[in-house]
């Protein structure tokens, strides 16, 4: 197999040839289609994320093949179409996973964090933890759904059921999110980078009712905010365009210093939440959505040694939508 490995913290990716990988009694041997680029992946890579422990192979927004099973693994075919996310394990007995909050799990493990992911030609997985795709879907266009879908659907729903959504950063995540507001009659309004024309005309064409940077106010009171961009600055400017009894979400793993702000700001019931990670249960309701929605992805394609490309593309905001790697 081949991957691209992040040898030490702040350097460029490796592309290196290893053995195929063995996978254990539970796990499943995929053979990787394609591979979102996800800004976690960037925060991993740079450093941002506490105890990053190279050799590691980044990439949690995996579609692929099974080709071997472990001796204990039942009910997953040779050849099935799977999905492998960030949440690659869950320890199953702690007080967050016996209360159905996997996603806070006091053990886990996460795919390309502290287990090699899907920059790669193969990835091992625990079976338990894949999710079942359709055998005729575009892997490419499929592979951000596992991540940008995932963690909007579950901002989405931390959000509350308000008509005006703004979402912060028109990326990945917000070029589906908007999709499925707009499917449910919500109002989107675009917060992108200042000065940043093409991705607010991305943002209309995906039917946001107003686009602008994130320095002009909102048009009109939000009744919650979605923050992507990794820009603590963001919040207080979120929880001035959010009305009264409003929501901020920080959908980010990783965001710069929230700044100080007069507290008459968050008064009126307002509040501020942070989404942490994604469970299975997150998984099933998302794809149900995007079927129904039929959400169409963005998606720049990149070789497998093109992987630094691709991850600097994403820091610079040179992407319109997603990105993602097929071996």
């Amino acid at each position: 197999m081949w991957a691209m490995a992040l040898k030490r913290v702040g350097e460029p990716l490796v592309l290196e040839e290893r053995p195929d990988p063995e996978p254990g009694p539970s796990e499943l041997l995929i053979r990787v289609e394609a591979c979102g680029v996800c800004r976690t992946d960037l925060h991993v890579v740079d450093g941002e994320l506490p105890d990053v422990r190279p050799p590691i192979v980044p990439g949690h927004e995996v579609v692929g093949r099974v080709v071997r099973r472990g001796a204990d693994v039942e009910g997953v075919a040779i050849g099935a179409r799977v999905g492998v996310a960030w949440l690659g394990r869950a320890c199953g007995h702690c007080p967050y996973c016996r209360d159905g909050r996997e996603n806070l799990c006091d053990d886990p493990e996460f795919t390309g964090y502290n287990r090699d992911g899907g920059y790669a030609t193969h990835i091992v997985a625990e079976a338990a933890f894949v999710a079942p795709l359709a055998d005729d879907v575009d892997a490419v266009a499929t592979a951000p759904l596992l991540c940008a879908g995932l963690i909007g659907w579950r901002a989405l729903k931390a959000a509350g059921p308000g008509r005006r959504v703004g979402l912060y950063g028109f990326g990945a995540a917000a070029h589906i999110l908007a999709q499925i507001c707009r499917s449910e009659g919500r109002e989107v309004y675009a917060f992108t980078r200042p000065g940043d024309e093409a991705a607010q005309s991305f943002a209309r064409g995906l039917g946001a009712v107003w686009a602008g940077g994130s320095d002009q106010p909102a048009p009109a009171p939000l009744d919650a905010a979605i923050l992507f961009a990794p820009v603590g600055a963001l919040v207080p400017a979120a929880l001035r365009a959010t009305r009264k009894g409003g929501r901020v979400v920080c959908a980010g793993i990783h965001m710069s210093d929230i700044p100080s702000f007069p507290y008459r700001w968050l008064w009126g019931e307002r509040q501020i939440v942070s989404v942490a990670n994604l469970t299975r249960a997150d998984a099933a309701e998302f794809f149900a959505v995007a079927r129904r929605v039929d959400i169409r992805t963005e998606v720049t394609r990149y070789r497998l040694e093109d992987a630094n490309r691709a991850l600097a593309d994403l820091r610079d905001g040179r992407l319109q939508g997603a990105a993602a790697l097929a071996p």
